[in-house]
Order: structure tokens, then sequence, then C-alpha cells
């Protein structure tokens, strides 16, 4: 596997804080309703759109329609002919679209963000995709230089894969990949990610770990993985039917500054991935369903 770069989804991008987005929006709204209220001009009521695609783009539908109700209050207040309600045909246009912008923009954003969230999960398992990962590794790596921290790396794959293929058919085989990419979301420590780069291959990245936490999260992934007694496709499987190998490295990456930059993050991450699969290798020589730490 090669740990390359992506493109510009390569952080998660980030959010702003509720309150600060919250404070902004009424801004924005008081800011819009002066100038309304000060020139009556229908490009200005314009305007009021912006709070409320900033509302719907970070508070969803309630805070689009929350934002649309305000805006037409505020309409209302300046410009005081309408509080008698006596709409033209203008005015009822402009009220419909401060709520359909608002709905709509929520929308779109909630669909975006699932598509988001498609682009970075792998469809089997529910972890992260190679493309996220090499993501996240690359920010993850930076981060651990930084802080001079050590950075793990753990590497696995489903011991006999293809022999369960073959005995009960390429389902029970994609079931026994499921069942272990769950196992490993439900250990996973915090601020660690996962994922699945090949057919029954995983590699799990731990921030701040020492080599003792790392053989101690790779040894209760084994047993949980030994001890479970999965259902593959329709059928009950005993405990022990499934094993995994792990090959693992704890490293803190070198903080030369000539390497303070994105290819030398990649090439560290490269680094320790190949000591991790090596390691792997290793376990899987000496028996399989055992881990080796590089």
């Amino acid at each position: 596997m090669r740990l390359t770069t992506s493109d510009g989804r390569f952080a998660v991008p980030v959010q702003t804080s509720p309150t600060w987005m919250a404070a902004l929006v009424l801004g924005a709204l008081a800011f819009v309703f002066s100038l309304d209220r000060a020139t009556d001009a229908t490009p200005v009521q314009h305007l009021y759109y912006l709070p409320i695609v900033l509302a719907a783009r970070r508070f969803g539908t309630i805070g689009a329609i929350s934002a649309a109700l305000s805006a037409i209050v505020l309409y209302h207040v300046a410009n005081p002919h309408l509080l008698t309600f006596r709409y033209e045909e203008s005015d009822l246009v402009q009220i419909v679209l401060f709520l359909g912008v608002g709905v709509i923009t929520a929308r779109l954003t909630l669909d975006a963000n699932r598509l988001r969230q498609l682009a970075m999960t792998d469809d089997l398992t529910g972890l992260h995709n190679l493309r996220s990962f090499e993501a996240r590794l690359v920010t993850m790596v930076r981060a651990s230089r930084e802080r001079e921290s050590a950075l793990a790396l753990l590497v696995l794959d489903v011991d006999r894969l293809k022999s369960l293929n073959d005995e009960y058919g390429h389902l029970t085989g994609a079931e026994a990949v499921r069942t272990v990419g769950r196992i490993i979301s439900r250990w996973l420590p915090p601020g660690a990610i996962a994922c699945r780069y090949g057919g029954d291959e995983f590699v799990i990245a731990i921030p701040e770990c020492s080599p003792f936490l790392v053989h101690r999260l790779a040894n209760q992934l084994c047993r949980a993985v030994r001890n479970s007694a999965p259902v593959l496709a329709g059928r009950p499987f005993a405990a022990e039917t499934l094993s995994i190998s792990v090959g693992a490295c704890c490293a803190v990456p070198d903080r030369d500054p000539s390497r303070h930059r994105s290819s030398g993050d990649i090439e560290t991450g490269e680094a320790i991935f190949r000591a991790a699969d090596a390691a792997l290798y290793r376990a899987k020589a000496g028996g399989r369903n055992q881990v080796c730490v590089a």
C-alpha cells in the first residue's frame, strides 16, 4: 500500500463554534434590518438571504426556518405598511423566498454532508476508506512530529479467509470481514482511526500511544475476534472460527526541520506502515493468530 496525497479532503472540515455562528447570523440579520429600514429597497431586502443561508448550513433545517422567520418579522418591522397584512405580490414572493432559500439550502447541505461521509467510508465495514485514512494519517504524523509524541500503526488481516470463502462461499467471507471491522470500531481508543485498505486487510493509526499500549490493544483485538461467535451469511459459527494476525509499529516522527513538509509527513507515514506490515508477515509466518511488534 502506498500512502499518497489526495485532494483537499485531507483534513476534517473545521466546524465553527455554534455560539459564534449564531452571533454572526443574528448580527447579519440586524445589519440587513437596519439597511432595509433606512432604504426600503428591494435589492437590500435580498440580503436577508445571507444570514438564512449561513444558519441553514450550520444549524440545518431548524436553523434555516428560525432565521427565515426572523427575517420575515424584521422585514415587516422595517416596512410598516406590511403590518396591515395587505401584501403586494412582490411581498408574498419575498416571504416565500425567505422560507424556500432556507429549506433548500438546509437540504442541499444535508445531502452534501451525506455524500462527503460516503466518500470517506468503506461500504462493507463502515470504517474509513483508504483515501480518507491517508488524509487523516498525514495530519496525525504532522501533529505527532510537532508534539514529539509517538504514533502507532497496527496492520492486520483475517487469517485463512480463503478457506472460509472456499468452503462456505464469498458472502460468508465478506460477512467475516464486516464482523472484524465492527470489532475494530468497538475497540478503537479515543483519537484513533481505522480503515480497510484491501479485501481483508485493515490498518489502525493511534496517536500518542506507547509500545506497551499498542501491544495490549493488538492482543485485545486478537482475543475479541477469536472469542466472537459470528453469524455469517445467516449461518452461526462457533467461537474461534475467526482470528487475525497483527503487526504493529510505534515511532516518534523525526523533527528534522527539512522534513517539515507534506512529502516528509507522507514518507514518515509510509515508513511506519512498512515496518508494521513487515511485522504482520512475521506474525503470519509464526503461526497466525498472534501479534508481532516492530
